[in-house]
């Protein structure tokens, strides 16, 4: 063999296996650990069922069921869904989204729901985390910003496009028990090495020649803010709109900067909202640079004709949709969900969280939807929007329905 293709063969195995190390936290030393659960569900009897109800009337409902069929119809018909020990393919899940959307169709009773639901439907439960169960619901918007194609004095914060040498690697092409792992990198000198963390490309000029500016911003926070929610709607100074969507991250693990300010005692625990952090950031204008590289993840975006688009590239609903961890849920599929939302009087403050329950669609994730106990809600655009997303902090619980395989015997 040619000795620079063994070279660089043996240099790609050893890489692999220091991957495998690092993956499994060196469990070669270990005893063989417990079986992770490919699922974030667990079916439950009728006689656990929750007590269905939708505090939206259906309104929108009709619209986000549509999207998760357009993405259902797109991917192949046997490619399969699992809830729990249960598994359909995407045939099923159509028929079961029809099924239902007829349903509702008819505007049923709060007592028609429950019955048909009984009758028709399996459900399954979100096996939480910490108390069996439970879900951390928080949530995310859509932001409205003010921006320029243009780079001026005032306008000086590029929104970037990916970069031409960020690389994805599929690690379960080199060694098969790393199904479903991958790494984002560059590749340099002959290997790959992590990619630029955001201290390198805000204040290094770290991506000078290996990408393009969308637009450019205002305000570093409003950026920061735009890479968190994923999405967003830049108002030019040409009078055209913009739709900018997340379209790669540079790999680096997300860290809460919300967290960093309870821990260091600059923002009590119970007043925490990102309302409150922006408030923060813009008081201590001499701590932005620390505070926000504390997050080294770093998020580039696409155009969009429209938007915001989520996870699975269909065009997300307010109030229906949600992101969650797209490794333990099955995509696009029909949920429900029971926890808080805020009322807000004539000034924007909120008076009153009151409980309520809606059906949703799994049609999104996020850097930080991480494990069964989380889940992100998307509030749509606006006021009320901006204030629920960045205040809801809130337990409660996760179902998922589908249609019984012998409902249409």
């Amino acid at each position: 063999m040619n000795p620079w293709v063994n070279k660089r063969y043996n240099s790609i195995i050893v890489l692999a296996v220091l991957f495998s190390l690092l993956l499994a936290g060196c469990a070669l030393f270990k005893k063989e650990p417990p079986k992770v659960r490919e699922t974030g569900l667990i079916r439950i009897a009728p006689s656990d069922y929750p007590e269905f109800s939708d505090d939206m009337d259906y309104d929108g409902l009709e619209h986000g069921i549509l999207k998760s069929m357009l993405y259902l119809n797109k991917v192949p018909a046997d490619r399969t869904f699992r809830f729990d020990e249960d598994v359909f393919d995407a045939v099923h899940m159509i028929r079961s989204m029809e099924h239902f959307l007829d349903f509702i169709q008819t505007r049923p009773s709060i007592q028609d729901l429950r019955k048909y639901i009984r009758s028709n439907c399996l459900v399954y439960r979100s096996v939480g985390s910490g108390n069996p169960g439970q879900v951390l619901f928080t949530g995310y918007y859509e932001p409205s910003l003010e921006g320029s194609l243009e780079k001026s004095t005032e306008y000086r914060f590029p929104i970037f496009t990916r970069p031409s040498d960020l690389t994805t690697i599929n690690l379960s092409l080199f060694l098969p028990e790393l199904k479903g792992k991958k790494i984002i990198g560059r590749y340099t000198d002959q290997t790959v090495v992590p990619y630029y963390d955001r201290n390198d490309i805000e204040y290094k000029g770290a991506l000078e020649g290996k990408t393009r500016e969308i637009a450019w911003l205002k305000d570093r926070i409003d950026l920061f803010f735009l890479q968190i929610q994923g999405s967003g709607k830049i108002y030019l100074n040409n009078d055209d709109i913009l739709h900018v969507h997340y379209h790669a991250t540079n790999g680096r693990p997300y860290r809460s900067i919300g967290k960093l300010l309870i821990d260091t005692g600059k923002i009590p625990r119970e007043e925490m909202s990102m309302q409150k952090i922006r408030a923060y950031l813009h008081d201590h204008p001499e701590e932005v640079k620390t505070i926000l590289k504390h997050n080294p993840s770093y998020v580039f975006f696409k155009i969009e004709e429209d938007g915001p688009i989520g996870y699975l590239e269909v065009k997300l609903t307010p109030g229906r949709s949600i992101a969650l961890d797209r490794r333990l849920f099955p995509r696009a599929g029909l949920a429900f969900i029971k926890t808080h939302k805020p009322l807000i009087n004539g000034s924007g403050k909120i008076y009153q969280w009151l409980a309520f329950s809606r059906f949703v669609l799994n049609q999104d994730t996020g850097g930080a939807i991480n494990g069964p106990g989380r889940a992100d809600l998307f509030w749509g655009n606006g006021t009320y929007a901006e204030i629920a997303a960045g205040h809801m902090q809130h337990p409660g619980t996760l179902y998922f329905l589908i249609l019984k395989p012998d409902a249409l015997e």
